[in-house]
């Protein structure tokens, strides 16, 4: 490798894209177009960088089947910093596959890396911890380090687990400030203000305050009765009842343990969980058969008791109950949590994060479209989403996980 493709490529490793780009500019080697690509993705074109890495990749052919595999294996990197989460993936694990059996180990794991922070981006903690599991960073140089401890802490934080998040990030920025790669430095001190920003709310007793995530843990693990509005399950430790499925049921055990320890009058239900604005005999015989639904769904947990005003919910372990809501409640809130990382997210990511269609997403960007709350750039199938990161919204950490499939 000649003297500029080795200089060019120790500005890309050292997060120097412009001096990078001074040696390589007007060359259209493979190599050259290679580095160019990953120079343009540092400065944020990520377009142009995908392009120039697939011609790279067609350049070096099949007889140079790991350079080919690193271009593979950058490109996979850009799909997930635009959010292209429909990105080939089978394209990574073949990529890691051959550079595996080159004895390129270092930039398998790192594409074992982007596997997984992908799994981590879509909801699929199980299928993260288990890719992690084989991977021992030891080895690596402190880029690499820093991201499996990113990766790390990220699993940990969504899992609750803030202390094993902290210690993570703390090793993760000790070893970006050894790679002095600034744009690994800001990650890492972006995913730390997360544990000092309100993933939640705390509803109880007719009283509201703001919970950090190691306040969520906490909670969680008191005896405490939670009606969870983030993932929408009710919990008592570690019992949990899931009614994601069942948004009237939720939405019942959410009102009776607003108003708890006090009772909820018959039309007062009728209307938050019916929508019914003249509630009639139907809906309160309807009423009825829901809230025989919500006790057995709810077994052990608790009793709906009737009152001589309307029911009240009375739990059979816990001491206290409460609601844990998120920060700021609006109709498209799930869409929002995303966007509000400040990255550019196409429908189809979105949908694909969300574990919902793609239409479904499309109609609530356009309704936010509307009403000011985000913007778009692009056309077609290059259109991206974006907004501004509002200060106190809700995060990702508390969202349910798509279901498999």
């Amino acid at each position: 490798m000649d003297s500029l493709i080795t200089a060019a490529g120790r500005a890309l490793a050292g997060g120097d894209p412009l001096g990078a780009l001074n040696r390589v500019a007007l060359r259209d080697d493979p190599p050259a177009l290679a580095l160019r690509g990953i120079a343009m993705a540092q400065l944020g074109d990520f377009d142009k960088a995908r392009a120039l890495l697939r011609l790279a990749a067609r350049a070096f052919g099949a007889k140079q089947a790991m350079a080919r595999a690193r271009c593979v294996v950058a490109e996979a990197e850009v799909a997930l910093a635009s959010r292209d989460l429909a990105w080939p993936s089978h394209k990574l694990d073949a990529a890691r596959a051959t550079l595996q059996s080159h004895g390129d180990l270092l930039n398998a794991a790192h594409a074992r890396y982007l596997a997984v922070r992908r799994l981590l981006l879509v909801g699929h903690l199980d299928d993260a911890e288990r890719a992690l599991a084989d991977l021992d960073p030891s080895p690596f140089p402190p880029a690499l380090m820093a991201a499996h401890s990113l990766v790390v802490a990220g699993i940990a934080m969504r899992r609750l687990r803030t202390g094993i998040a902290r210690e993570a990030l703390a090793k993760a920025a000790a070893n970006a400030r050894l790679a002095a790669i600034p744009a690994l430095m800001a990650e890492v001190e972006a995913t730390a203000r997360l544990l000092a920003t309100p993933a939640a709310r705390l509803v109880a007793r007719g009283r509201e305050r703001s919970l950090l995530l190691e306040d969520v843990q906490a909670l969680f693990a008191s005896d405490c009765l939670v009606v969870d509005a983030c993932r929408h399950a009710v919990r008592h430790r570690n019992e949990v009842v899931s009614l994601a499925t069942r948004p009237v049921l939720f939405t019942l055990a959410r009102v009776l343990a607003e108003a708890w320890p006090g009772d909820v009058p018959r039309n007062t239900l009728i209307m938050r969980a019916f929508r019914a604005r003249h509630p009639d005999e139907t809906h309160r015989a309807r009423l009825r058969v829901e809230l025989g639904r919500l006790r057995t769904m709810l077994g052990t947990l608790a009793h709906v008791n009737a009152t001589d005003l309307g029911f009240v919910l009375a739990p059979r372990k816990a001491s206290e109950v409460a609601v844990l809501a998120r920060p700021v409640e609006e109709k498209h809130g799930e869409v929002l949590a995303f966007l509000a990382d400040g990255q550019s997210w196409s429908s189809s990511a979105l949908a694909l994060a969300l574990g919902t269609s793609q239409r479904t997403v499309q109609r609530s960007l356009d309704a936010m479209a509307v009403a000011g709350t985000v913007h778009w750039v692009g056309r077609g199938r290059a259109r991206r989403w974006m907004m501004p990161p509002l200060p106190g919204f809700t995060t990702t950490l508390l969202l349910p996980s798509p279901m498999p499939g």
